[in-house]
């Protein structure tokens, strides 16, 4: 291979509304890796998409390495960060903040499979399916929301990052689910969040649900 991540500089594929990537995205910003990692968008569920040759599952985030190898799922790729000079560090050290992250990756995953259901054709969803998600998505925010109010997601982190793609997928690609109502202070906290270039930088593209 003669491209960039054989030549010396990793590559990181990512889709644009893919709120998993984003997360890494945000991470290369705020850890000062943005020069160093070289950003490559690609399709997805496509043959010919150009992440397939270093990931045959197909999905993103996926981090190709000089030497070969490739890195997926974004809390490895995070570390991988860490470990290569991310000022601040990504994963959390506290096992308070680990907990906090899990929890906003259990979020994210349940609100990924509900947008999923919905994107079926209306004959082939599964109300019990998206009636579940609805419900664990409400139940996690609401702990999410007493734990902002308590000074959680202060530091910007996996957790904090997490979060924040969540609730900015939440806003652009999963508009059905109401996330702000009833809950002023993950509010407060997305519209700060929300001002930093990270995020601005990385917005994905706006969808129809």
């Amino acid at each position: 291979m003669t491209d960039s991540a054989s030549a010396g500089k990793p590559r990181l594929f990512y889709s644009e509304g893919s709120p998993y990537a984003r997360i890494c995205r945000m991470a290369l910003r705020e850890g000062g890796l943005s020069q160093a990692v070289e950003e490559t968008v690609t399709t997805l569920r496509d043959p010919s998409a150009a992440v397939l040759p270093y990931n045959p599952v197909g999905r993103v985030p996926a981090l190709a390495l000089p030497d070969g190898a490739t890195i997926t799922e974004t809390t490895l790729i995070l570390g991988w960060l860490d470990g290569h000079g991310s000022r601040p560090a990504m994963l959390p050290a506290s096992d308070a903040g680990l907990a906090a992250y899990g929890r906003v990756l259990g979020l994210l995953d349940g609100v990924a499979v509900w947008n999923r259901e919905l994107r079926r054709p209306a004959s082939e969803r599964s109300p019990s399916v998206i009636a579940l998600e609805l419900v664990r998505a409400n139940r996690v925010a609401d702990v999410l929301e007493t734990q902002a109010g308590q000074g959680a997601f202060s530091t910007v982190d996996a957790g904090f990052l997490a979060l924040a793609a969540v609730l900015g997928y939440a806003e652009r690609r999963h508009t059905v689910w109401k996330w702000r109502e009833g809950r002023p202070v993950l509010e407060r906290w997305f519209d700060q969040a929300s001002r930093r270039a990270a995020f601005c930088e990385t917005l994905p593209p706006p969808s129809g649900i």
